[in-house]
């Protein structure tokens, strides 16, 4: 099993206590403001869902599914929407909710594309950031943790389509990466 061979990179409980730490940084940023969370598919779904839970806000969801990947380990550069937002964003908070910002391709292409429906505000929250990755200027406006440039898979993230349902982030051994 992957994960007898996999280390632990990040543990459920230090999960827990960051998500609450930007929860209420975010919770603080928009006192008196609704704010319509969009998670970005499959990923994002576990920290999402503790995420908005722990948000005290006025707040709507809604979600995208949007690709860059194949099945391998790196971006494939193309950025592909699967799913758009079921309603218009004009004159609302948006904040996009991602597992991780890798290459930043795709977030980038997300921003944009938001940006230019006219929102009063678009920021990123990402539970994972791997800087040394990015292809593009990208900044999250809000970040649990930054990682080292390792394959990650746990909490949301996959591994050719498994292991989302794990509740710690492990760090991928490289004899076990998905064949490109």
């Amino acid at each position: 099993m992957l994960t007898e061979r996999a280390k632990i990179l990040i543990s459920e409980n230090e999960l827990k206590e960051k998500i609450r730490e930007v929860a209420s940084q975010i919770s603080a940023d928009y006192k008196g403001e609704e704010v319509l969370f969009v998670g970005i598919l499959k990923g994002c779904i576990h920290f999402y869902s503790d995420l908005t839970r722990e948000v005290n806000l006025p707040l709507t969801m809604d979600f995208m599914a949007i690709s860059s990947y194949g099945s391998g380990t790196t971006s494939s550069g193309e950025v592909k929407m699967l799913k758009d937002l079921d309603k218009s964003i004009c004159g609302k908070n948006v904040i996009i909710v991602e597992d991780i910002i890798d290459s930043g391709n795709t977030l980038s292409y997300l921003k944009r594309l938001l940006s230019s429906r006219q929102p009063k505000s678009v920021k990123i929250c990402t539970l994972l950031d791997k800087p040394s990755r990015r292809k593009v200027d990208l900044q999250p406006d809000y970040c649990c943790f930054t990682i080292p440039d390792e394959f990650v898979f746990g909490y949301g993230l996959d591994v050719d389509q498994q292991y989302r349902n794990k509740k710690d982030i492990y760090i991928l051994d490289p004899k076990d990466y998905p064949k490109e």
